[in-house]
């Protein structure tokens, strides 16, 4: 192929590898302006995009930005270098525009900025090229951000031995709520699948009768007051508790959730009990300790970190290690690209979730195994990380038409796909 190489300096102002480079290359080179661009791009069969490398952190410039526009105009399929130009590396921030690659090959590993939306849509199919570097470095560097997948917890889950009972397995509450009933049932649902020994809904008796419809494993019980509440859970086998889901957002909700908090076992805290304290999130971290799990969407989170959610100048991930250490507890920060966070900075970051999980209880389902996960003796970062890959993967085996409720009966299969 007939090649030509483009650069925005002219060959008299380049130094150090630049210039040596530029003194091997036998081929066309001209000055990149947009005429020239316009000019000689027709007919070519594809852009190689190298005008940034990965330290780029600053708004595009004009002239370039109508570089970048009028590539992505063509339609040429584009492969960049490092990170498409115009990608912030580090938060896959667009700086202005940037260039929408069909390829990205960058080395050694990938950067925040290619699995971070929306730079993971702009880096396209994402290849990570072997330059030399060993794994050992690895280990020099001590990173604390992670890319979620069966190598990081398969050898910690908890997969079912013959010595096993229902109690070793054991007994998740699920508060439910009053009227929006279908959001426990599918977090319950969702815990007993992930393989919980036994699943009990609490909620008040006008409900009582939808929940005791459910799945005839799963139990359910009356509470029509806190004292009914701190009967139910004195019960120390109930070793985990989830409550949001449905629950709605008032002054007992709130009470409801630091009650639970009080008997310091697990708790996985999700959409209202989160919503219950938008407008006292320090009466709630005062209660939280570290084997809770706080499971917010963005909207969510702005509610309960509003001063973290509003920092333009962090990530994704640092946002949520900043409301992890805040609340302290883990926190998983729901999204196409969701990020699970510990107090003390340690991260992982959830790729492969298909945007068919953008749909009503699907957050329910989320909760409910990462809750099925605590009760089995999984600890609450593990169970927040793993739930959350078997979640997308369960999603993607569905395809397209997904709706909550086909999520749970899915996870015995990606339990078979992890299992081997």
């Amino acid at each position: 192929w007939p090649v030509q190489v483009g650069i925005l300096k002219s060959l008299k102002k380049m130094k150090d590898d630049a210039l040596r480079a530029s003194e091997e290359w036998e081929g066309v080179t001209f000055e990149l302006s947009l005429p020239q661009l316009k000019k000689r791009i027709n007919g070519c069969s594809v852009v190689v995009d190298a005008l940034f490398g990965i330290g780029l952190n600053r708004p595009v410039k004009e002239n370039i930005k109508g570089l970048i526009n009028a590539i992505n105009k063509s339609e040429i399929p584009c492969v960049s270098i490092d990170i498409p130009s115009g990608v912030d590396a580090d938060s896959g921030k667009i700086l202005g525009t940037a260039i929408k690659a069909n390829e990205t090959i960058s080395f050694f590993r990938p950067k925040l900025g290619h699995i971070l939306f929306p730079g993971r849509e702009y880096s396209g199919n994402l290849i990570i090229s072997d330059i030399g570097i060993p794994d050992s470095v690895i280990q020099k560097i001590k990173p604390t951000i992670f890319l979620n997948s069966p190598k990081l917890w398969n050898k910690k889950f908890p997969w079912p031995s013959y010595q096993d009972h229902k109690y070793s397995r054991g007994h998740a509450l699920v508060m439910g709520g009053e009227e929006m009933t279908g959001a426990a049932r599918l977090a319950a649902r969702a815990c007993l699948r992930i393989g919980s020994g036994l699943v009990t809904i609490a909620a008040n008796k006008s409900s009582s009768k939808i929940y005791k419809m459910e799945m005839p494993e799963i139990l359910s019980v009356t509470v029509d007051s806190l004292h009914d509440l701190k009967k139910i859970i004195s019960d120390k086998r109930k070793n985990v508790f989830l409550v949001g889901p449905g629950i709605g957002v008032s002054r007992l909700s709130s009470k409801k959730v630091l009650l639970l908090l009080s008997k310091k076992r697990p708790c996985v805290l999700d959409a209202d009990a989160i919503s219950a304290f938008k407008d006292s999130p320090k009466k709630l971290f005062k209660s939280v300790f570290p084997r809770c799990v706080l499971t917010p969407h963005e909207g969510e989170f702005a509610r309960l970190f509003p001063k973290i959610a509003k920092r333009k100048n962090i990530n994704k991930v640092a946002k949520c290690v900043l409301a992890a250490f805040d609340a302290n507890g883990v926190v998983l920060l729901k999204g196409s690209d969701t990020v699970i966070s510990r107090p003390d900075g340690l991260s992982v970051v959830n790729c492969n979730a298909p945007p068919t999980l953008a749909t009503a209880g699907s957050g329910d389902v989320l909760a409910g195994i990462i809750t099925g996960l605590i009760a089995q003796g999984m600890n609450s970062f593990d169970a927040s990380v793993s739930g959350a890959w078997i979640h997308g993967e369960a999603a993607k085996l569905f395809g397209p038409g997904l709706v909550a409720d086909d999520l749970p009966n899915l996870i015995p299969l990606v339990l078979k796909k992890i299992d081997g």
